[in-house]
């Protein structure tokens, strides 16, 4: 009998991180889930493509690809690094959609504006290059290589009273965009991959997932368009690090006391019971839904949303793509 991750109460949104656990518990391949992967100097792409219903199942995930950017590096201020991303950001993303020249593409920043682990959507509006109002009204202002691109931060439940979902249907029944790219911070199940992971997806999302507050569904089966969901974890559930800490400790305590220690049978005791249940009871005054983001959390919010803009601009509009692609010739 297979595992599948349906059944586990990890929290991660990241394909990436559902395949290695899943390989670590059960096998070296997954049946229905090929993968792909592309080191470059500094940083690691990763596509990750679920093909079957049963795949889905035990992935948790829905069928469609998932690529993904790790990049260690980003968490410090290296500008030529953030340069060389944004470029295969925008490689990545071109290479999951199909766009005429007259396309219009409607982007989504979802998140709570206020709470800054959440605010990365919002802030990625901020920075991208509107133009639907422009070729509207002065078309010949802009000139050619732009396309019709349109943007809206709408808030969460909690602020509108209005599901975000219903908010982005009513927007594209009016507006009638061909594609809709959704921006949302995720949560990890690995803290080093905290600020330094960018996943790209051709299926949708749904808002709140990653802090087990699911809200309706954004996806071509709800909103009639193809999404595109774009992604980077800025948070990690406090019971996932108590539970790494107590693998951890239970290791060390083996390497050095041996199993016949008293301290390693408590911790195994621990280990092998439903540890995460105890651990989430633990939490409880937090509901067992403690979520822990770095300290520097503005700075790096600030940067990562800079380099999705500078990303999605580029692949939205052919002259700057054009321009990008001629700055860094020497």
């Amino acid at each position: 009998m297979h595992a599948d991750l349906t059944q586990q109460s990890i929290r991660t949104d990241l394909a990436i991180e559902a395949r290695e656990m899943l390989i670590g518990e059960v096998e070296r391949e997954i049946p229905g889930v090929a993968v792909q992967s592309e080191d470059f100097t500094d940083f690691q792409v990763t596509r990750v493509q679920i093909t079957t219903p049963e795949a889905e199942k035990r992935m948790g995930k829905k069928q469609g690809q998932y690529t993904t950017l790790e990049v260690p590096g980003l968490r410090q201020k290296n500008t030529e690094l953030q340069e060389m991303v944004a470029r295969q950001f925008t490689k990545e993303l071109l290479s999951m959609v199909q766009l005429a020249e007259d396309s219009s593409v409607l982007v989504i920043g979802l998140g709570n504006w206020n709470v800054t682990p959440d605010a990365l959507g919002p802030r990625v509006v901020k920075d991208l290059l509107v133009t639907r109002h422009i070729l509207k009204l002065q078309p010949e202002t802009l000139g050619e290589g732009f396309r019709a691109v349109s943007a809206l931060a709408p808030g969460v439940l909690g602020i509108t009273g209005v599901e975000t979902g219903e908010i982005i249907q009513g927007l594209v029944e009016k507006t009638k965009p061909d594609l809709l790219i959704a921006i949302d911070a995720l949560a990890a199940r690995n803290l080093s991959r905290l600020h330094t992971t960018i996943q790209i997806a051709d299926t949708g999302i749904t808002p709140g997932s990653g802090v087990g507050n699911r809200r309706l569904a954004i996806s071509e089966e709800t909103i009639g368009i193809p999404v595109i969901a774009v992604g980077v974890p800025t948070v990690v559930d406090a019971v996932t690090i108590a539970d790494d800490l107590t693998s951890h400790l239970l290791a060390a305590i083996m390497e050095q006391a041996g199993p016949q220690s008293p301290v390693f049978k408590v911790v195994q005791s621990i280990a092998e019971s439903d540890k995460r249940t105890v651990m989430a009871e633990i939490l409880n005054p937090y509901g067992g839904r403690l979520m822990v983001t770095p300290k520097e959390i503005d700075t790096l919010i600030e940067d990562m949303a800079r380099l999705l803009a500078g990303g999605i601009n580029a692949a939205l509009h052919p002259a700057i793509g054009r321009e990008e692609s001629t700055k860094y010739l020497h």
